[in-house]
């Protein structure tokens, strides 16, 4: 944050000078004008350009902001405020605790706005690739409803419950993702190095070869020719595929393609509807209207396809529809929930039901992750059986009909 030095008078009319941090110049008079002092000259330090360049120079090296720290943040600040700790004072101590200095910097940012009269969510809303809308969203009503702290408390439980989700699922795809590395690299070498030395034995012999051997050895000459260009065209494809990705309609259709894989689709959509009826719940007990809640819920979506269907839903409720009739036409709930939505609708508990549809989805997602592995291994093993057959067809097959030969 760049540093004024400031020449002012007081109301008194006494000269005072100084130094204060804040995003601008305008923002640093506001900031003096607030304290009952009159700003008469304004310039920024000297050492604020350096320290920018630095900071530029420095940027690829610097430690990057993890979600458990905004985690430890929300928790260490409900705890903060509810012992009646003032929020600057704090923040003051969370700056000095913070054992992250990217995630610190950024705190003492947020101490900075609230010292010059900004909210905390006005502040926050300035860093999205730290705090994410719905931390935001949430942390604009705890301010405006007088309960930060318990706002602050659910959303240390919201990311917890995210970030155990998130490391049960690299668990479970460490194994498979392993495997199949290794089995790139094998055949890449198998390619690269074992075929070429089988092809000058076979030339030797001048006899027919078999087709699969015939298909490997062309394969390895391909790789071995034009192994530069094949490179080029994967990192071309992978560039034009990302691109494609980022596009508005790219991503709402390979999402909606994720959905449908044989064994992670059904994962994914539980997974996302968890989140969904977890978020959603949170924002109505917290207070937010239930159309504002749908768009919350929808900018925090990891799946653009269940995102539109959650847009869908917001549009319906504008409408003057219920979430029951909205739920329906989504498609995407199966008829269960669509029955406690509609008790919770009934019954004016809808927060309740939504969090308990959360929990169920959540046990169907960690009993698929925990068998996840499971269901993958057979197809391993499979495609390490076919890899194995066709090399082993391939390479030895020829040198079995070449040894039958000489035995004759």
């Amino acid at each position: 944050m760049p540093r004024f030095g400031y020449t002012g008078r007081t109301a008194d009319g006494e000269r005072v000078q100084g130094v204060l941090d804040a995003d601008s110049a305008a923002e640093c008079a506001a900031s003096l004008m607030r304290n009952g002092i009159t700003p008469v000259a304004l310039r920024e330090s000297a050492h604020a350009d350096r320290r920018r360049a630095l900071h530029l120079d420095f940027k690829l090296f610097a430690q990057t902001v993890r979600p458990i720290d905004v985690q430890l943040f929300s928790r260490q600040l409900h705890t903060l405020l509810r012992a009646g700790v003032p929020i600057l004072r704090a923040f003051a101590g969370l700056i000095e605790s913070t054992a992250n200095p990217a995630f610190a910097r950024v705190v003492a940012t947020l101490k900075g706005a609230l010292e010059a009269g900004r909210d905390l969510s006005t502040a926050m809303r300035q860093h999205p690739e730290v705090f994410s809308p719905f931390y935001v969203a949430m942390v604009r009503v705890g301010e405006a409803t007088g309960r930060l702290d318990d706002v602050l408390l659910r959303l240390f439980d919201y990311l917890e419950s995210e970030r155990e989700t998130r490391a049960r699922l690299k668990e479970a795809l460490r194994y498979p993702s392993f495997v199949a590395i290794a089995m790139v690299v094998a055949v890449a070498v198998i390619n690269v190095f074992v075929i070429p030395a089988f092809a000058k034995v076979y030339a030797s012999f001048n006899a027919d070869l078999p087709l699969m051997t015939r298909i490997l050895m062309e394969s390895s000459r391909l790789t071995l020719d034009y192994g530069g260009f094949l490179l080029a065209g994967a990192v071309l494809a992978g560039i034009a595929f990302r691109v494609w990705r980022a596009s508005e309609d790219g991503r709402l259709a390979w999402d909606r393609f994720k959905l449908r894989l044989p064994i992670t689709g059904s994962l994914i959509l539980r997974s996302t509807l968890a989140r969904f009826a977890r978020t959603f719940a949170l924002s109505m007990k917290s207070g937010i209207p239930v159309a504002q809640a749908f768009s919350v819920v929808a900018e925090v979506t990891d799946n653009a396809w269940v995102a539109a269907r959650v847009q869908q839903m917001r549009n319906g409720v504008e409408r003057g529809e219920s979430i029951l009739r909205t739920a329906q036409a989504s498609n995407v709930f199966n008829p269960v929930v669509l029955q406690m939505i509609a008790v919770g609708e009934e019954t004016g508990a809808i927060d309740e039901l939504m969090e308990e549809i959360a929990d169920m989805y959540e046990r169907e997602v960690d009993y698929e992750i925990k068998t996840l592995s499971a269901r993958i291994e057979p197809l391993i093993i499979a495609a390490m059986g076919g890899v194995v057959l066709v090399l082993a067809l391939g390479v030895f097959l020829p040198m079995w009909d070449l040894a039958s030969v000489a035995a004759r």
